[in-house]
């Protein structure tokens, strides 16, 4: 559980530093004669690249690798359901983060719901059993690629879609991307590469991964960030926590069950509460070239 927070804290940190980055790239770019105007491809290319120079962008992307790690090495450890709420917690890392370097301000509602963002994480600490030691059905780890293939197709069927509907949808199905990412950890194995590159377990966290963020980054470049960031939220915890606890035994300490969903549900809300944070924070005018990493 540490490595899950390890892993909420770099990602929500990550977000605030790229969009710092963002920022005085954008700044820089303005200044510069013949630019490329924002929203055109030239123009993002540039951006990317003016930010790529920035020390905070690359901090933010070292954060974002060493998050990954935590990520892996809490879903090797623990339930995926706690591992879950605890990435959807890393809202309330950026927001806490931005409210100290962007000055951003927090309404009174937002920092109740970093409270309870925090409250939920507890009891799921307090409630969550080791992770699940069963395998699943045979058939799982072939599902997984499949899975990220039909990420893909509700990417393309949201892409044809505009206002709330098409971040909604997308922000939904790079959530469902990263979900299969949570539960590929799981199934792989062994790492030995004759057996890992064999293992279709493997494929489908390279292409879920893939699909998700660029599923997110187009929700969130010609949509609401609010919504998309919602819609991610609800496809990276629901689902994988269903998968392990039907079918890779997750379970929580004996008799706590009932505390693992309250905190489950208490958790998830308050990220939801947060949801503007899904990208660069509110107040920033320029949004960071990048989503939020899982």
């Amino acid at each position: 559980m540490v490595c899950a927070l390890g892993a909420a804290v770099c990602f929500g940190t990550a977000t605030v530093l790229q969009a710092m980055a963002a920022r005085a790239a954008a700044a820089t770019g303005a200044a510069e004669p013949g630019a490329s105007g924002p929203g055109t491809s030239a123009g993002e290319a540039a951006l990317l690249l003016r930010a790529l120079r920035q020390w905070r962008y690359l901090a933010g992307l070292a954060l974002d690798g060493l998050g990954f790690v935590f990520q892996i090495a809490a879903l090797r450890s623990v339930p995926i359901y706690a591992v879950g709420a605890a990435l959807a917690a890393s809202l309330a890392v950026t927001a806490v983060v931005a409210a100290r370097l962007l000055r951003v301000r927090l309404s009174g509602l937002e920092w109740a719901a970093v409270g309870v963002v925090c409250a939920g994480l507890a009891m799921l600490g307090l409630a969550s059993g080791a992770e699940g030691d069963l395998s699943g059905p045979g058939w799982l780890p072939y599902a997984m690629p499949v899975a990220a293939a039909g990420v893909l197709m509700l990417g393309a069927a949201g892409a044809r879609m505009s206002g709330r509907a098409r971040a909604l949808l997308l922000g939904l199905g790079a959530g469902l991307g990263f979900g299969v990412v949570e539960v590929a950890v799981r199934l792989i194995g062994s790492l030995r590469p004759a057996a890992l590159f064999t293992d279709p377990a493997l494929y489908g966290l390279l292409l879920g991964g893939g699909a998700a963020f660029l599923l997110l980054t187009s929700a969130l470049q010609r949509g609401s960030v609010t919504t998309a960031t919602a819609g991610m939220v609800i496809g990276e915890t629901l689902g994988p926590a269903a998968v392990g606890v039907v079918w890779l035994g997750d379970r929580t300490r004996e008799g706590l069950a009932w505390l693992a969903v309250l905190g489950f549900a208490v958790a998830v809300a308050g990220a939801l509460a947060l949801a503007r944070f899904g990208e660069a924070p509110a107040g920033t005018d320029t949004p960071a070239p990048a989503p939020v990493a899982h």
